[in-house]
């Protein structure tokens, strides 16, 4: 079981979810409180997306990430920040054209995908390990995109969060250290449960840990009503703890959550398992993650 537990909240995500709960932040201000608010519940990492301030929708702005980022350092609140990377990967076949992509479409080279990180330097950025049948549409992450931006972040001296949402990104994650693209102890991710990717099961987590290098660490999140079932499996099998308006919505059946009510709630299973979540400066320490800039 893990003892000292890093929790992250997902506060935003680029899903379509602004529509189905009042809590989802949305503009830069908003998602910077909800950062906040998630580090004074005890999350030591806030994993943050941007949306477009005017529709909601999804936004790879550097622009909005920057404000983001400088809000939550303004305030003085200690938290990791770990800015996603893996945006622009949405491929949905034209119906008149299935070479080309349709609507929903929305395609980034490794280098944009890269570039809010290469202008923040956040402590933590994601890396999506590779392709998927991602609900209706496909999310594009090829093997040569994944060395170019691997070497980007490297380059950056950000540490990669490596997302697994498939057993076989587990193995091209792998690779990539096996080449040299990822320095230090490997940071992953499991992102179960999620159509049509790895189950949200016990069996499945094992399966993943297992296939880790020895020196990795690892965390785990399900969505919807999955979440805290996976954080307390995450727990009790050695890993780390995701939660936020990102993967779910719900506090209970038929009660909207916030940022900080989700982390409260994962922070009072952790303590009830006999672990303790870990203060950002113990989690930066224990990631081996450079001073913030």
């Amino acid at each position: 079981m893990q003892k000292n537990v890093i929790v992250t909240c997902a506060v935003t995500g680029a899903g379509d979810t602004t529509n189905k709960s009042p809590h989802v932040p949305v503009t830069p201000k908003e998602i910077a409180e909800a950062s906040i608010e998630a580090a004074k519940a005890g999350a030591a990492i806030a994993h943050i997306h941007v949306r477009d301030p005017h529709t909601g929708g999804i936004s790879h702005d550097p622009a909005l990430f920057r404000e983001v980022v400088e809000r939550v350092r303004e305030s003085e609140t200690d938290v990791i920040i770990n800015i996603t990377a893996g945006g622009g990967g949405d491929w949905v076949p034209s119906d008149e054209d299935p070479s080309v992509g349709g609507p929903g479409t929305d395609i980034q080279t490794p280098e944009e995908r890269h570039e809010p990180v290469k202008e923040l330097l956040p402590e933590i950025c994601t890396l999506d390990c590779g392709s998927l049948n991602f609900g209706d549409q496909i999310y594009i992450s090829p093997t040569d995109w994944l060395r170019k931006q691997a070497r980007l972040i490297q380059q950056s001296g950000v540490k990669p969060e490596l997302e697994c949402f498939d057993t076989g990104q587990v193995r091209f994650a792998k690779q990539l250290i096996d080449e040299g693209l990822i320095d230090g102890d490997p940071l992953f991710q499991f992102c179960l449960g999620l159509p049509w990717g790895a189950d949200a099961d016990a069996e499945t987590m094992i399966y993943m840990r297992d296939k880790l290098p020895n020196n990795a660490e690892w965390a785990a999140f399900g969505p919807g009503r999955l979440q805290m079932p996976i954080a307390v499996q995450s727990v009790l099998l050695g890993g780390h703890v995701r939660v936020g308006l990102e993967d779910n919505l719900y506090l209970k059946k038929g009660e909207m959550a916030t940022n900080g009510q989700l982390v409260d709630k994962a922070v009072s299973l952790i303590e009830g398992l006999g672990s303790r979540q870990m203060t950002p400066a113990e989690a930066r320490k224990h990631l081996g993650l450079r001073n913030p800039s």
